[in-house]
């Protein structure tokens, strides 16, 4: 690397790679950071968890995505500390030293300092959650039919989803169409009435970020195609087997999927005043509270504005958008200009249940059923990174629209991998 400022990105989510694309002819030197090497389009996971795409599909290597930019490097490891004073990082391959550092780390799920649910469930944050909840769903299958206990089968044909939010909503639909469309064809020795789906929301309604309407909507697509949603019900334990609710209603399950929370994935080093809720605080210019030379981007930052009195939501698009204004911004203080405010432009918000059924809320009008569900694949479609896997899923959609086939029915895995 030349003799240049060095920008070092910590995460590789869609926060950290709009700052990466921006900063590609800026005179910095730019080395990101990340424990995988590749991109994951998060959106699309649930999708992998169920057979609908292949993982490969939804992620992209971080150096096909910036092959060419002479300024960018990558190095595969974990950041253990920040120390801000010596403007260092700690890593398990060395220090790195940084003239600006920007934290995108994103966010993990949050278990509310619940041991055992932590290590007894399974989540939905990365491709390996996927192939998990994947696995363990195919696998309940094969064991059921080995069972000769009704009873048995039943237990292993329960799923149980905490979180009535986009990624709770999208696993059930989608496990309920696996239901309805898979289960008479690959599995006749088993009765599909076994099969059934829990989804545990501890507020008044599902999707709390959208609207009465399209809650209502939602819970009416869901319960129609054979979920059993329970609202205002909180998950107080959950063994491996039992999941136990603050009614004291007892769930016997093998299967428990936990999307009912998130934290901002924190890195030790940083000062604890600058910390607030497991998000770091920041300011309109996306600096660290008390760090002139840290920024932060995405779910792991909380900037509290009028506007935004809690901070903005944890979805793709806050990051995409701070990441592309952090950029500027660096370019501006590299050429002793001013920084920028960050204002952040709401584009609204979408969720899918199944084939021809979602509910969208957009600038320009809130919809429901087929068209809003065009919608979402089509934004889909358009923010996944890389022609060919645009490609590659547009085919696989309309392949399993018209069989109604999920094509990656896989074990890939042959223990339960639980929590995080």
């Amino acid at each position: 690397m030349k003799n240049r400022p060095v920008v070092v990105i910590i995460g590789g989510g869609f926060g950290g790679i709009e700052i990466v694309k921006k900063l590609r002819n800026a005179p910095v030197d730019i080395i990101l950071i990340d424990k995988n090497n590749h991109h994951t389009f998060q959106p699309l996971l649930y999708q992998v968890a169920t057979c609908g795409l292949s993982a490969v599909s939804i992620t992209a290597p971080f150096r096909r995505i910036f092959k060419g930019q002479q300024n960018f490097r990558f190095r595969m490891t974990e950041v253990t500390s920040i120390d801000p004073e010596k403007k260092k990082i700690l890593t398990p391959i060395g220090e790195i030293g940084y003239d600006y550092l920007v934290i995108a780390t994103g966010s993990v799920s949050n278990f509310f300092n619940n041991e055992e649910l932590e290590r007894n469930s399974l989540s939905l944050k990365n491709v390996m959650d996927a192939l998990s909840i994947r696995s363990l769903l195919l696998r309940e299958f094969e064991t059921a039919i080995t069972r000769m206990q009704s009873d048995e089968k039943k237990i292993l044909l329960n799923f149980v989803i905490i979180g009535g939010g986009a990624t709770g909503i999208e696993i059930a639909g989608a496990l309920a169409e696996f239901k309805t469309h898979i289960v008479a064809s690959d599995y006749p020795e088993l009765d599909p009435g076994l099969m059934n789906i829990h989804l545990i929301e501890a507020a008044e309604r599902i999707l709390p970020m959208m609207s009465e309407r399209s809650s209502a909507k939602a819970y009416q697509y869901l319960t129609r195609m054979g979920v059993k949603v329970w609202l205002n019900t909180r998950v107080s334990n959950y063994d491996g087997l039992n999941v136990t609710l603050t009614d004291g209603t007892v769930l016997r399950s093998s299967a428990f999927i936990w999307t009912a929370g998130v934290k901002g994935a924190l890195i030790p080093g940083i000062n604890g005043d600058a910390v607030a809720g497991n998000r770091y605080l920041v300011n309109e210019f996306n600096q660290v509270k008390g760090c002139e030379d840290i920024f932060s981007i995405g779910d792991v930052a909380s900037m509290i504005t009028p506007a935004w009195p809690r901070g903005h939501p944890l979805l793709a698009m806050p990051a995409i958008q701070q990441g592309g204004k952090l950029a500027g911004n660096l370019k501006l203080l590299l050429a002793g200009k001013p920084m920028k405010k960050f204002s952040y432009t709401d584009l609204g918000v979408l969720a899918t249940i199944g084939r021809n059924k979602a509910v969208a809320e957009l600038p320009f009008g809130r919809f429901s059923g087929f068209f809003a569900w065009f919608l979402w694949m089509f934004i889909h479609l358009v923010r996944l990174i890389g022609f060919r896997n645009r490609v590659i899923i547009l085919i696989e959609w309309m392949f399993s629209y018209f069989t109604y086939e999920y094509s990656f029915r896989i074990i890939t895995q042959n223990g339960k991998n639980t929590g995080r």
